[in-house]
């Protein structure tokens, strides 16, 4: 009997094993292809009145968000099968109070993280909510 109980145990374990280790011999799928979207959606903060607004801003395309100007170059998604991973690579300018336009962010920013690279300015603050095929907003009119 002792026996038994032993041999249905390593067998068990030697399942366990195999199967823990299959992943790694199987052949690994593709990360999920990441979808290019053509409007990149954020939220920002007004740090003064505590308001928090969402707004859509098209590729390539410029929004002022108060004293901000935000430009994505990028917004990726990944198919609705997958877990999503929301990415965009993102300008952000400032105006500042003597009308000069300065560089303040470049770089991605990550739905999923939004503390890892969102903007923080002494008043506003900008992150990366999300991206999407279509928008309320008018899409810009090309030449313009």
């Amino acid at each position: 009997m002792r026996l038994s109980l032993s041999m249905k145990f390593s067998q068990k374990l030697l399942a366990g094993v195999l199967f823990g280790a299959l992943p790694l011999i199987a052949p690994q799928t593709a990360d999920a292809a990441r979808l290019e979207n053509p409007v990149a959606v954020f939220a920002g903060i007004d740090k003064i009145t505590g308001r928090i607004t969402s707004f859509d801003v098209y590729v390539n395309e410029t929004v002022q968000y108060g004293a901000l100007q935000v430009t994505p170059k990028v917004c990726y998604s990944r198919d609705d099968t997958e877990a999503q991973k929301i990415d965009g690579f993102v300008e952000v300018d400032e105006i500042t109070l003597d009308r000069k336009i300065r560089r303040i962010f470049t770089g991605w920013m990550f739905a999923d993280s939004p503390g890892l690279n969102a903007v923080e300015h002494p008043i506003y603050d900008i992150w990366l909510t999300g991206c999407k095929d279509k928008s309320d907003v008018p899409a810009p009119t090309p030449g313009n």
